[in-house]
């Protein structure tokens, strides 16, 4: 299935609610389930550039962004702390990006 494909089923499943972590993920713990859920979302938006360029979608996809990757890169440290004895887990969470929240303003 197309990328774009799956990502509009994913999302359209997340909005009625028939998407859950338990069954996205079936082997992995809930709060694992539920990060890489959020954080798949995240990856989502974080690579949408409207084309040709929309104001309102980049305000859109910028709330999404702030919405759902919003202090995921602590949650991954922590979720690999907690499970650094379960592979199968750990190379799941291995697969995300650790750092791709911008750091706070006037850190630059």
């Amino acid at each position: 299935m197309h990328e774009i494909a799956k990502a509009a089923l994913f999302l359209a499943q997340s909005c009625l609610g028939l998407a859950s972590a338990s069954a996205a993920e079936p082997r992995l713990p809930s709060d694992v389930a539920r990060f890489v859920e959020q954080r798949e979302g995240c990856e989502h938006f974080r690579g949408e550039f409207p084309d040709p360029p929309d104001e309102q979608r980049m305000k859109e996809i910028e709330r999404e962004i702030l919405r759902l990757c919003t202090g995921t890169d602590k949650k991954l440290a922590r979720l690999k702390r907690k499970y650094a004895r379960n592979p199968v887990i750990l190379n799941r969470l291995n697969e995300l990006e650790e750092n791709i929240e911008p750091p706070p303003r006037g850190k630059l």
